[in-house]
This record gives structure tokens, sequence and C-alpha cells, in this order.
């Protein structure tokens, strides 16, 4: 009988683990594809309905922007995205300076200029006057809107629309035309102009842009957080309780165990909800490059640092806890509302060593977009609540867990060192937006490389603090993290003598002389040779020379297009492969033609005017292969191009 339970136990353990992995995925599957849908979506209402001649109105403007795409501001500079442009048509309403929201300001490599972006709703005020000519009774207000809205790997062309909002007109001339001419451009103000250098970002996502990147970091700290001694230790005594005191029968010590892991996904996930209600998706992006804001949360860092060290405790009020913990104990009418509050209770108890973790990933949920910190927070939770569900499960795995020792205090530490790497990036960010040129791209490199190699001379037992046991034993486990910090330290100091630094460049400050290519269209210093905007010269070409066609559908606007041009045109092995196509480039974001038959063409032949495509035709303009937007895997791009 024990083994038929044991082997019942372990399927009930899968079968259970299974279904909540399932459904996290789900909802998170479901939740990026809500934000996914329809980038854009315009909206006008005018006030007052009824104006007299010569009076004055305001029709406002409201953008939702689906994440995650951003849509560029109307004061974005030349030499980059198009902006947005807001006109009058009709020339019976005179159109007055237009008020914009504050942009979130970016540097963006591919340009080299700072862009200006709004992301999740932007709402636009523009005032206008009744002219004198203006005719009399019902009239509609026109406004034009072009727009151009990218996301991290692709760019869909610019976008002009046409919005219309009934207006009466009251005192005007019987009859009257409008005059003719141009549309009426209007000055624009801008609430809150953002600071910053032309030539520098302001802020750089720690997320980089990726939802599934961002839930893989809150699992990460999630499995990191029961490691430490606040956690740890107490799983075993937790899993007993249920399994001793919670119920007479093994079905509801699982039932107890499965609503007290919910008491601690509700707590964690409540905070992600409390964040996204009082900042919402603009007030996160806000929060996110304030120069202010990022030097608050260096010193959240230093101080979760500190802490992590060993200065000083972060933690609940204990009188907080103590009238929690009363009621959980009285509550013996509602037993699930007890378990729940015990769930609540013991999150808030583990605080002193959570914290930390659970604010790198609010402030990284902080750098996306509006659900990031709901589903951050559910994930952290999830991961942090499953090993109680699981040990009630199969309380036999607990004589399988590590004990508890001075290991759970390396775990601290460690962690208090990668914090004061954290607190660096963003002290750099203050940097960049106020021109202090002291953390630089290497001055923080070496800030990494002197956090890494403390970590080696403490894991080494160089060193130790004052809550450390007095054991020099070093362990297998440690040995192997010491080696990791190691290798670590030696692959930053190469990023001291220029070397790239890969996907970790993406948490650096710029280099000083950081030189992208803008589109590589003509031959130099050995470059590739392009045929511009001539298709029909391409298949020429290739009839002749009997070369299949690489085309590049792309934009003079498209960040993500000079993107692959600059970091993946240029590695070596895809030039060579490259290098046996006739190469044509088609732009299909300019005004009238060509470039409005190539998206034609791209559309009708493709099914998408999106930023970058990328196709593979024979000679006899036979489609191979195509590739949508932009990738950083080599070999799936070299892949591509030898189909």
């Amino acid at each position: 009988m024990s083994k038929t339970r044991d082997v019942l136990t372990i399927r009930s353990v899968i079968r259970g683990a299974a279904k909540l992995i399932v459904y996290v995925f789900v909802f998170l599957t479901l939740t990026a594809s809500v934000f996914a849908q329809d980038p854009v979506t315009i909206t006008i209402k005018v006030e007052p309905a009824s104006i007299k001649v010569g009076g004055k109105g305001d029709a406002e403007l409201k953008a939702v922007i689906a994440s995650p795409w951003k849509m560029y501001s109307v004061t974005q500079a030349s030499g980059g995205p198009i902006p947005t442009k807001i006109t009058l048509d009709d020339a019976y309403f005179q159109i007055g300076k237009i008020t914009a929201p504050k942009p979130k300001t970016t540097f963006d490599q591919n340009f080299g200029i700072d862009t200006e972006s709004y992301s999740g709703e932007a709402v636009f005020t523009i005032p206008f006057t009744v002219t004198e000519n203006a005719q009399d009774g019902p009239q509609d207000l026109i406004v034009t809107v072009k727009y151009q809205v990218c996301n991290d790997t692709l760019c869909l062309p610019p976008k002009t629309v046409k919005l219309a909002s009934p207006i009466t007109v009251t005192g005007g001339k019987p009859g009257a035309v409008a005059p003719t001419g141009a549309p009426m451009v209007p000055e624009t103000k801008v609430s809150e102009p953002s600071p910053g250098r032309a030539n520098r970002p302001a802020e750089q996502d720690i997320t980089n842009g990726s939802f599934w990147g961002f839930i893989w970091l809150a699992i990460t700290f999630g499995a990191l957080s029961l490691l430490t001694p606040c956690v740890f230790p107490m799983i075993p005594i937790t899993v007993s309780y249920f399994t001793k005191h919670g119920s007479d029968t093994h079905y509801g010590s699982i039932r107890d165990a499965l609503i007290y892991a919910l008491g601690i996904i509700l707590t964690f996930t409540g905070l992600g909800v409390a964040l996204a209600l009082i900042f919402g998706a603009a007030g996160l992006n806000r929060f996110a490059s304030n120069p202010y804001i990022n030097l608050l949360i260096t010193g959240i860092f230093l101080a979760f640092a500190f802490s992590l060290l060993g200065a000083y405790s972060i933690g609940i009020p204990s009188g907080l806890l103590t009238k929690l913990d009363r009621i959980t104990r009285s509550n013996e009418s509602g037993k699930y509302i007890g378990l729940l509050l015990m769930g609540l209770t013991f999150s808030l108890t583990s605080f002193t060593c959570t914290a930390p973790l659970v604010g790198t990933i609010l402030v990284a949920a902080a750098n996306g977009q509006l659900f990031y910190p709901i589903a951050g927070m559910l994930a952290f939770s999830t991961v942090f609540a499953l090993p109680f569900f699981v040990l009630a499960v199969a309380p036999r795995l607990m004589h399988r867990l590590p004990r508890s020792g001075s290991w759970m205090n390396s775990v601290k530490v460690v962690m208090g060192f990668l914090e004061i790497g954290a607190a660096l990036k963003f002290l750099s960010n203050v940097d960049l937006v106020w021109g202090w040129n002291i953390f630089t791209r290497e001055v923080v490199i070496a800030g990494w490389i002197g956090c890494s190699v403390l970590i080696v001379l403490y894991l080494l037992g160089v060193f130790r603090f004052a809550h450390d046991s007095e054991s020099k034993h070093i362990g297998l486990v440690g040995a192997l993290n010491a080696l990791l910090f190691t290798t670590m330290s030696f692959y930053l100091l190469t990023g001291l003598f220029g070397a790239r630094l890969g996907e970790i460049e993406s948490f650096l400050p710029p280099a000083k002389e950081s030189v992208t290519s803008s589109s590589g269209e003509t031959s130099k210093n050995g470059e590739l040779t392009w045929i511009t905007n001539d298709y029909q010269a391409a298949l020429e070409r290739a009839k002749s020379e009997n070369k299949r066609i690489f085309v590049d559908y792309t934009g003079y606007t498209c960040t993500n297009c000079r993107w692959m041009e600059a970091n993946m045109f240029t590695k070596p092995e895809v030039r060579k492969e490259l290098e046996k196509f006739v190469r044509v480039r088609l732009y299909t974001d300019g005004d009238g033609e060509p470039y409005q038959g190539f998206q034609r063409m791209q559309e009708q032949r493709f099914g998408t005017v999106a930023l970058p495509l990328y196709a593979i035709v024979t000679p006899g303009d036979e489609v191979v292969a195509t590739f949508a937007g932009l990738t950083r895997d080599q070999s799936e791009y070299i892949a591509f191009l030898r189909k």
C-alpha cells in the first residue's frame, strides 16, 4: 500500500504542477496577446458642440497604443523616425498651439539620436477658432493625423488617418465658400518637456523590451528567494503543519496547502496590481525615465544591498505581523480565510529577504507596459509558493532538501553585491541625462568587475561578514560559483579594452565612439552593394547572372532595419551568404511613388506591410523563403539565407 500511495502521490505532484504551469502560461500568453492587437486607435471629441463665428473650441484627440508598440512624438527631431503630425484641413477653423503629452525619451543607437515616443495612451488638445468666413450651420471639423509605430522587432509604414467631428457654426455667412490652400500646420506645445542630450540615451530598459525575458527574470528571482535564510528553514516547518495538524486526510492537506500557496500568490500579485493601478501605463514609463526617479531607485538598491550584506534589516513592522497572526489563529469559523491570511503573514514575514528581489522586479516592470508588474509578480509568487504545495502533496520529498546552514548567508551576500551592480546601472541613467560624464561605460564596467571580484573573494573565504559562521570550508557549489564569477570578471574586463559585450551592452551607457551605419547602400570600404528601389533591374541582373535575389523591404525611418544592417549584415558569415545574391533594397515608407508601389507589392505578395521583411526570390520571380522582423540569432538568419 505504501508503494502504491507513493506512486499516486508522485502522479498527483506531476498533475498538479503541470496544471499550475499550464494555467500560468495561458494567463501570461493571453495577457501578452490582448495588448498586441490593433496598434493605434484614435478618437476625437470636440467641445463645445455649437460655436459662434470668432468663438473658440477644443478638439481632444485620444490615441490608445497597444503594447508593445510605440508612436513617435509630435516634437521628434529630424533625421530619425517620422514624427506625429496633426493638421486641420478646413480653413473655416484656425488651429492654435497643440498641447501634447510629455514623451518618453530614449537613445536609438541605429539612428544615433534621441527618439521621443508615446506608449499606452496619448491625449492631444487642439485649440481652434472659427474664422469670419465660416458658413452658418452644421460643419465637420476634420483633423488629419500622420504617425508611425514600431515595436522591438517591426516598424509599420507611416499611416495617415482623418477624423471628423460635427460642429454647429452660428452667426456665419450663408453659403460662404471655404478658401483653398494648404492644410494648417499648428505650433506644438509639449507639456513638461523632457531633458536630455542628443547623443546619449536617457534611459535603457532593464527588460530590453522582452516580455518573456522579464518573466524569466521574475521566475529566477522567485527561485532565489526560496534559498534565503528567511524562507528556506520555514519550508519544512510549514509543510509539517499541513501534514500533521492541518487536516485528517491526505487530500485535505493538499487542499490546505493549495489555499496557503494561493495566499502567497495573491499577496505578491497584489503588489503588482497596486503598482499598475497607481501609475498606469504612461505613468510607468515616466517613472522609468525620470532622472530623479532613477536617482531614488539607485538609493533603494543600495539600501537593499546593505541590508543583504548584514548592515541592518528591512521588514514589516512587528505590530502589523502580530495583529495578522492573531486574526489568523482566532478565525476558527473561516478556516479557508485563515489559511489565506497565513500565506499573507508568511509573505510579509519573509519581506526582510524578499524585498530586494521584489523591488528589482517592480523596477523592471516600470520599464515595461501596464501588465508587466502584474504578470511579473504572478510569475515570482507562483515559483515562490510552488514548493509548499508540492511538498504537501509528497512530504517524503522533504528528506531530499539540503539542510539549512551558512550557505544561505552566502546567497544573501552574493545578491547584495549584485544589487550594488544594479544601482550602478540606474546611476549611469542619471549621469546620461544630467551630463556628469562620470559614470561612463568604462566606469560602470569597472564597478561590475569590482563586484564580481568581491563575490569571488567572499566565496573563497578571504573575508567574512559579522553574520557569517567561522567555518572556512569551501564546498563544491561555492567553488563552482567562484569560478563562474571569475569568468564573468575576465569577460567584463575585455569590455574595458573596447570589446563589445553582446546583450550586456543594453545595460551599459553607450561607447563614446559608437558609430552605426545608416544604410550600407553604396560600395564603400568594401561594403556590400545594393540595387536601390529598382526591382526590375534586380530581376534582369538575376537572370543574366543566374543568381537568386535577396529582397530587403525596408524604410527610411525603420529603426529595426538599421539594427539589422549594422549588426547582422556585417557579420562575416552572414555577409558571405549575402554575397551569393543579387541584392535589392526597396523602401516602402516614402511619400508617393515608387515607395507606395513597393508597399502595395509587399502587402499583396506577402500579406504584411511590417518592416523589415526579407525575401529570397528566384530569377523567375518565385518566392523561396521569407523572414520577418529583427533577430539576434545569427544561425537562424543564416539558415534562412541558405534555403
